[in-house]
């Protein structure tokens, strides 16, 4: 990665070692709604082959010009996009499944690239509507308020969309049903981590 870029810190980046934790068992690694490419960036450090893909040609153009590592760029919806199927050992993808019309398609979709034997890994965003979801928010809160003093936050340059189309217990009932066996975390920050591993 960039130097430049080294130190950066917001809610997504700080969920990145969910989705890298992967990257050392994979040789070829697609980052779905790459947005800036930082995660792209960090997988390239132990994968020998990394995609990335993103909807938004200006944010891409910008990870382009800002990413020393050799990563293949594509300007595409991933949902449209001719990508080979069964053909990456990871697959992920942080804040970017609500942006799907219809999120059984596109966790199928991902699935389908997913190679056998691979990973895939989503960091999602979604609504609260159950007690364990408010209280997970007020430590979110605090958390939140802890590392931005410490840190310093960092707004990406890529599309935001804050409308979550589903609450957080129905993206776990609807991934349960498309990715059988798959790990549900609920995670502080307002996210979710899916992680699921695709049958030989």
């Amino acid at each position: 990665m960039d130097k430049k870029l080294d130190g950066r810190w917001n809610h997504n980046i700080h969920y990145y070692d969910i989705a890298l934790a992967a990257a050392p068992m994979a040789r070829k690694a697609l980052d779905v709604g790459t947005g800036d490419g930082l995660l792209a960036a960090r997988l390239a450090e132990n994968v020998d082959e990394v995609t990335g893909i993103d909807s938004d040609n200006e944010t891409l153009t910008n990870a382009q010009k800002n990413m020393s590592a050799d990563i293949a760029w594509i300007a595409g919806d991933v949902l449209m996009y001719p990508l080979p199927e069964a053909h990456y050992d990871l697959v992920t993808a942080v804040a970017t499944v609500h942006h799907f019309p219809d999120l059984a398609t596109g966790l199928e979709r991902l699935a389908r690239l997913t190679a056998p034997g691979g990973t895939l890994v989503v960091i999602g965003c979604a609504r609260s509507s159950i007690a364990q979801d408010y209280a997970l928010e007020l430590v979110g809160a605090v958390q939140h308020q802890v590392l931005s003093r410490r840190r310093g936050y960092w707004q990406h340059n890529a599309p935001v969309q804050m409308d979550f189309p589903h609450t957080y217990t129905q993206v776990k009932g609807i991934a349960t049903g498309v990715l059988p066996g798959m790990i549900w975390r609920r995670l502080p920050l307002w996210r979710y981590a899916i992680i699921w591993g695709k049958p030989e």
